[in-house]
């Protein structure tokens, strides 16, 4: 098997990377000899983070992962994948409403380019109602200890200072 065929890209805005990001990479650590991370800019959200920002926090949560690296990127998902020389585009799924936006994407994106194959992983439950809208809602309301429960602890000292 090509090398290519055991790397995986996991793309997102990551704004900010959560325990749900956290799972998804965690175990797709284990599938994958590498798995890169690439942190891109949605033009649909308004970011709480800077892209540099994101990048910063992605690295500093998944820093014990030894061979999971984070790239900045710009542009479509299934050019970055070709960029890095991989094959396979990792994509974590917390609800029903996530899959059908999921399978949406992925239709365009084997139209783009039928060499990269979609795979998708499916939060775990504990984490699939996490997300950066919930994140704003409670982090003037809990405490540390309560957003660990959320996040990574790289996160927590930066929604501090992003929403106090």
């Amino acid at each position: 098997m090509p090398h290519a065929a055991r790397t995986a890209v996991y793309t997102g805005s990551f704004d900010p990377i959560t325990l749900g990001h956290l799972d998804v990479i965690g175990r797709a650590a284990r599938i994958f000899d590498v798995l890169i991370v690439g942190v891109g800019i949605n033009p649909d959200k308004q970011p709480m983070f800077s892209l540099e920002e994101r990048v910063g926090l992605v690295q500093a949560s998944v820093a014990p992962l030894a061979n999971v690296r984070v790239e900045l990127f710009s542009g479509l998902s299934v050019a970055f994948v070709k960029a890095q020389g991989a094959h396979v585009l990792l994509r974590g799924v917390r609800s029903l409403t996530d899959i059908e936006a999921e399978f949406t994407m992925t239709l365009a994106n084997r139209k783009l380019d039928a060499s990269v194959e979609t795979v998708f992983l499916m939060a775990d439950a504990q984490y699939s109602h996490i997300s950066s809208s919930l994140l704003k809602q409670i982090t003037p309301l809990a405490d540390d200890e309560a957003l660990l429960k959320f996040v990574p602890e790289p996160v927590v000292k930066a929604l501090r200072s992003k929403l106090a």
